[in-house]
């Protein structure tokens, strides 16, 4: 169904959305989307940093007792 939309489909869906909701509300629109990927990057970018902690924590020390003294 939608593979039949081309250039002139989509323009006229573009057309139809800028007359009902005005080009300001479309702005803002895009200003909170833009908000939102950049909140969800930072998030999931901690959420990795948070991982590699946790991971680099349980990494266990396998230097034998008599090594240890030599360092």
């Amino acid at each position: 169904m939608l593979n039949n939309i081309g250039l002139p489909g989509l323009l006229l869906i573009a057309v139809v959305v800028l007359v009902l909701f005005g080009r300001g509300k479309i702005s803002s629109l895009m200003g909170e989307v833009g908000k939102g990927i950049t909140s969800f990057k930072k998030g999931v970018a901690e959420g990795q940093e948070e991982i590699e902690k946790a991971a680099s924590e349980e990494a266990k020390d396998v230097t034998p007792e008599s090594d240890k003294d030599k360092a």
